[in-house]
């Protein structure tokens, strides 16, 4: 059996460099996809969540998230791999994050009994930008903090597992998610800055 890395170079070539091939070959733009994928995810977690079509939400984010999973192979199969790329990439994923978590708190907004999870949504919201923003900051001083059990993936993840159980099983599965999200991201916060802390305290 090969490693994780070898598998997940496999599945790339397999799934993701036909389709990256063909919109490198009509000519789109990585930075183009990059756009499209964050514009569409927006458009339909703020349309559907709020109003409680929460698979459809789930379902409907799939697609433009496999859509911004292209730029990158699209990228390095048209040889266009710049700084500029990477720096679009991340500030589209922000607003993508942010535009899922505010579809959240609007769906509770409008719900005066669950205000409380309204806040919850809005502390996960922060904590998940302080988590990226701590790694950026640490980064431009030259130090690390990819650390933490609480990395992007995995808040969306357990977001999306909350709204899917949610609509199939119960509410109360969107509000346990909402607050694993906020725990884990600010214990990740915590995480990080411990971690930069370290590497501060052994530089001279």
């Amino acid at each position: 059996m090969g490693t994780v890395t070898e598998r997940g170079r496999v599945w790339v070539k397999a799934v993701m460099e036909p389709p990256a091939r063909a919109l490198v070959r009509l000519g789109v733009s990585p930075d183009a996809i990059t756009v499209l994928g964050t514009v569409g995810t927006t458009v339909v977690v703020l349309w559907l969540v709020p109003r409680g079509l929460f698979w459809q939400a789930v379902v409907g984010s799939l697609v433009f998230v496999f859509a911004d999973s292209l730029d990158g192979t699209m990228a390095r199969l048209a040889g266009r791999s710049s700084p500029w790329g990477a720096f679009l990439d991340s500030t589209m994923d922000r607003i993508t994050d942010a535009a899922v978590f505010l579809a959240v708190a609007w769906f509770y907004l409008d719900r005066p009994d669950d205000r409380v999870w309204l806040a919850v949504t809005l502390v996960a919201l922060v904590g998940g930008f302080l988590v990226s923003y701590a790694r950026a900051r640490a980064e431009g001083l030259g130090l690390r903090a990819d650390v933490g059990i609480a990395e992007r993936t995995e808040r969306l993840l357990i977001v999306a597992f909350g709204l899917l159980l949610a609509d199939a099983w119960s509410l109360t599965a969107l509000a346990i998610a909402v607050s694993a999200v906020a725990v884990l991201s600010w214990v990740t916060v915590l995480q990080r800055m411990l971690f930069v802390r370290g590497q501060s305290a052994a530089t001279p």
